[in-house]
This record gives C-alpha cells, structure tokens and sequence, in this order.
C-alpha cells in the first residue's frame, strides 16, 4: 500500500529543486482539507526551510480579514544545504480569524516563487465553513488554504441574473401527421438567419400546444435562438420521438471547442494554489489583460497519480479491463478579473490545488469564438417510443428483480450542450429517454437548467444508462430538478473542473447514487439536494474509474450519503442529515485503508438553507438570488 492512500502526511510540507518548506506548530493539525486552528493566546506557527540552492526568503504574516500585515519576517541568503527557521513574534496573532503567511522566495537567475500557509485562531476545529454573528460566511481552511469554493459564479451569465422573456418571432403548429422535424428544423434555420437585437438574441420559436412527431434530430448552432413550446404537461408541446434508432432529439452546439493561444503563455510560480483560489503568480503576466479568457491549467504528473493510487486499482477481481491512470491535465475556463505585477486574479476559484511537486501549472489565454451563446429551451414536453415487448430483471448485473422495460433502439438525449454558453434548459418533462434530459457537456458554460422533470426511463438498468441531467461542463447550475428511475439521477462525469451546483433537486425510485462518476471530477456542490449521494474511490467499476470526486460539498443534503477523502484533497459534508452509507472500498479484494471525507455537522441541518444561495447573496447583495429563486 503505498502511504498516499490514506494520507499523504503534512498538508504543507513542500519539496522542489531548490530546498524544502514546511510550517512548525506543535498543535496544529496539519491535514490535507482538515482546518487548521488554534486557540486564542498561542504563539503563531513558524517555517521551517532547508535550502539545496542559495535561497532569500521574506515573509508576511497577515490578518486576511482587515488585510493586516502583523509581523514581518526574513533570512537570506540562505547557503545551500543549510536549515533556517523563519519565526514571528507571539503576540504577532491574538486576534481572532484567519491568517495568511505569505512567503517569497529569491533564486538568483530565476523569477521569484511564492508559498502560503493558513491558519486560523478561536474557532472550532471542526466547522469547515459557518454563518458568523454578522450573517456572512467564515470558511476555516487547512494548513495550505484549500477551502470550501465559492460556487456564486455557476449558473446563466454567472449567476444570479434571471433568465430572459425572449419576444417570439416565429410559430409553428402542429402538421397533424407526418414526421415534423424537418419543418421545425428550417424555422430554426430561418430564426438563425435574423441579425441578433442588442441583447444577443435573434427571438424565440414558439411551437404551439400539440403533438409534433420527431424521427431525426434537430440543431441550433447559431447564438440568440430560443426554443419555447406553451406546457410540459400532457396537453401542451409534446416532441414525440417516433420510430426506433438511437439519437438525440435536439444538440445545441457552436462551431469547435476553445482554442489555447499561443502568443499568451505563463508558469504558475506559486509552489502552492489551494483548492477554492482566485489568485495565484506567474511568471510574466505581460501578455494577459483584464477581461481576457484563460484557462487555468492544472498539471498531474505519473509521480502525482502514483502519490494517489491511480496506477494500482485493483483489477476487477474475474473479470479484467481495468485502466490504470495516466497523467493528465485539468483546464479551468476562466476570465481575468484583476492583475498586480505578477499576481492575476480570475473570476471564479480553482478547484483542484496546483502543486508545483505533481507538475506544477500554467496561465493560457484562449479563443472561444467557437462558442455560440445565449440559447435556450424552454416549456416542452418529451416522450419517445419504446418496444415495450423488450424487457429484462436485471440491475447492475444482478438479475432477478421485478421486470421493466429496457428496449434501447429510441431515444438516447432530449438535449445536449456543447460549445455554448450562457444556456438554459427550463421547465421540460421528458419520459421513456435512455440517458439524459439535459447532459451539459464539456465545452459548456455558464448553463442553468431549471425546474426540469425525468419519469419512467427505459433501458437497461446497467453502467451508461439513465444519468438524467449529465454534468461534464463548467460553472453551470442545476436546480429544482425532479428524478424518478434513474441510476445516476445528478451526475458529473470524469475529470470535470467545477464549481458546478445541484440545487434543490430530488430523485426518488433510484437504482444508483447520484455522484461524481470517475476520473477526478473536482469541485461539485449538491446544495439541499434529496437522493442518495456517492463521493468515494470507486475503484475498478468501470474501466478503472477510482477516485471519482475531488473537493465536493454536500450541504444540507438528505438521504443516504458515502463520503471519502482522497490522497492530496478533501470531500465536505456540511449538514447532512440521513444514513453514512458504507463505501465500496475497502472490501475483501482491496483492504487498503481509506479515509472518510470531512464531517461538518452530521444529523442537523445548518444555516444558511442553501450555500450556494448565501455565497450569491455576499457577492451581489441581498436580492441577489431571486435571479434564481424563480424567473
């Protein structure tokens, strides 16, 4: 068992090129995504540093909340090979909240590199994140920073704006007979021809109450084109996909994925960014301006996937066909919201540390001219033929059950969004589909789906099947979504870089768990969210699909709940109230011990109602969430 599988041992110990650093306190706890705390009256923490090239440090310790700096501190040169002991005065933190130690180092010949360390004097070790006397938010970060995210920037044009009223320019009624997707097709065509109002939009096709037979698939690819039946009740727009064939009954999707340029290029120098920044340093911040797109890369070298188990899942005990990992990089798709010389500051945090020890990261400014934006789909009703003759007992590979019906030649999606942003997917009901209602896929941004509806899905109850609103994108919103019969009711998929949110959303009749599914997806919120949750190392299911989330929250949430932590982060579960599930690992095939993710609160629900919520309304004030609340 390598050690990683449990714990990696000091959240701040960080080693390079050119020494070690580590923070020294006999009393702090000094875990990965644990808070680090103090009580009021203790000496601050001091940093160790051993040098193997010649090193100047100077160091901050700062108050974050006033912005205060309370001591300063330095050495340098530090000959190669030696030790050094970087210490502040012990009166330099009696104050309450949280603190920063901020350090920079110089090596000659090389740009300067930065390394933080958090801790906080006189509150509960316990509380990950809490309402204050004043009714804002403390968050308690462990020994490096890493932190609950602020989820606020997920949803339509970053949240807390109400969707648009789009005015009609088209209608269409129901033929009567006949196959209507072509017709309905060329509306959408002729819409995408009208030039765009100052808003972005083009209007909105109205289809009529009624019955419209669907055998192929329909497209928008052009921004500024709303799609609006009038219910999604059974007497209002009904997309009936008739005839069998697996497809998609409506992709919305632009010309191509973002494009990384290559003229806007820089090194993360931070030897640290902890999960839920906004701010990190690089190496020449020349080339970005305010308001550009970038994305935040973050690199996972083989050293980082041996560190966390990824190159020794268990194979599938009789079966085989389990993947190691390899190394891979995540890519967070951000803007620049601020630059101070070197250090730039982003829209929303990242939600996976950088560690300059597992491959470092970098800055790249990127084109997403291929993206098409402000479309949506609203008020319909979806259904889809099924041979009701095919049938089948089993779930999961376990027959014997009651019979169900599991034909797989008919409908697959009602929608997927790709390469689009500021979406929204609103009031749709959809039976009889085989895999989503919505699946938001990776080239999304900035979608909100809404007030949405799955009943009686039909296929196999099997592994890809039935993920009723399907997450792979970046910084979307689901909420007040309800589920029955599915096996992943909220799921996001492999190596998903969040924040993304399920809100107020329930499933019932599950035959699995909602839950990140596999591969590092990092940063996802269910935010009250009522169904069974799986935050866990899933080990071989699937090809290999092992440790699936990375630095989730659970927050408030009921029913039945898995939490585990993985090597180098953390899981948070904030006011849970229902059964701890067992995980599926360790078992008799793989006794390696794991670690239960972070508690915070179990069996009482907390305040506020709902994070994300709360996180909107400190960001934009008060009336913030009634963007959301209802449209």
């Amino acid at each position: 068992m390598t050690k990683a599988m449990n714990e990696m041992g000091p959240a701040n110990d960080q080693a390079c090129d050119f020494g070690r650093i580590a923070l020294r306190h006999p009393a702090l706890r000094q875990e990965t995504g644990r808070p680090a705390v103090l009580a009021a009256g203790e000496a601050p923490p001091s940093i160790w540093i051993k040098a193997e090239l010649s090193l100047g440090v100077s160091a901050e310790l700062v108050h974050v909340k006033t912005g205060q700096v309370k001591a300063r501190a330095g050495e340098g040169p530090i000959p190669a090979g030696e030790e050094r002991i970087v210490a502040f005065p012990e009166e330099a933190a009696q104050a309450e909240g949280l603190y920063e130690i901020r350090l920079v180092l110089s090596i000659p010949g090389r740009a300067p590199v930065q390394d933080a360390f958090s801790f906080t004097v006189g509150e509960e070790g316990a509380r990950a994140a809490y309402l204050d006397t004043d009714g804002t938010l403390v968050y308690v970060p462990d020994a490096k920073g890493n932190r609950i995210p602020d989820f606020s920037r997920c949803g339509y044009m970053g949240g807390g704006v109400p969707l648009p009223d789009v005015p009609v320019k088209l209608t269409l009624g129901p033929s009567g007979e006949g196959d209507d997707t072509a017709r309905i097709q060329e509306a959408i065509d002729r819409l995408s021809l009208m030039p765009p109002g100052p808003d972005g939009f083009r209007g909105a096709l109205l289809l009529r109450r009624g019955f419209y037979r669907i055998a192929g698939t329909l497209y928008i690819r052009t921004g500024g084109v709303v799609l609006r039946g009038e219910g999604q009740e059974a007497d209002g727009t009904v997309l009936h996909a008739v005839g069998a064939g697996r497809r998609d009954m409506l992709r919305i999707e632009g010309a191509g994925e973002p494009v990384i340029s290559a003229d806007a290029f820089a090194e993360i120098t931070d030897l640290y960014v902890p999960s839920g920044a906004e701010t990190f340093h690089v190496a020449d911040a020349g080339s970005f301006a305010v308001g550009d797109t970038v994305a935040v890369i973050r690199r996972g070298n083989a050293e980082w996937i041996s560190a966390i188990g990824m190159d020794s899942i268990t194979p599938r005990p009789k079966a085989g066909g389990t993947k190691q990992w390899e190394p891979f990089d995540l890519k967070f798709d951000r803007v620049i919201r601020e630059i101070c010389g070197s250090r730039i500051t982003v829209d929303a945090p990242i939600t996976c540390a950088i560690e300059h020890r597992w491959g470092s990261g970098a800055l790249a400014r990127y084109d997403d001219s291929g993206r098409i934006e402000q479309v949506g789909v609203e008020n319909l009703r979806v259904e889809s033929d099924f041979d009701p003759s095919v049938t089948d007992t089993q779930v999961d590979g376990k027959p014997g059950g009651a019979a169900y019906f599991a034909d797989e030649n008919h409908l697959v999606n009602f929608v997927v969004l790709n390469h689009v942003k500021h979406a929204w997917v609103r009031d749709v009901t959809g039976f009889h589909l085989d895999h989503s209602l919505v699946t938001i896929d990776r080239h999304a941004k900035w979608v909100i789906v809404q007030d949405c509806k799955v009943r009686e899905m039909v296929s196999i109850i099997t592994g890809g099947r039935r993920y009723a609103f399907h997450v792979t994108g970046q910084l979307s919103l689901v909420q007040r979504c309800d589920v029955e019969t599915a096996r992943h009711a909220f799921v996001f998929n492999a190596r998903v870089c969040g924040p993304n949110v399920f809100l107020d959303c329930e499933s019932r009749i599950d035959f699995n768990a909602s839950e990140p599914h596999h591969r590092w997806s990092v940063g996802g919120l269910f935010d009250c969210v009522k169904a069974p949750i799986y935050i866990r190392d899933r080990g071989w299911m699937g090809s290999g699909h092992g440790w699936a989330g990375a630095n989730y929250v659970a927050w408030n949430t009921e029913g039945e709940l898995t939490l585990q932590q993985p090597p180098t982060a953390q899981n948070y579960a904030v006011g849970h109230v229902g059964k701890q599930t067992p995980p599926f690992l360790p078992n008799e095939h793989d006794m390696r011990p794991r670690q239960d993710g972070h508690w915070d609160r179990y069996g009482v629900h907390v305040e506020p109602r709902s994070l994300y919520l709360q996180q909107l309304k400190e960001r934009m004030g008060e009336d913030a969430g009634n963007g959301v609340i209802r449209r």
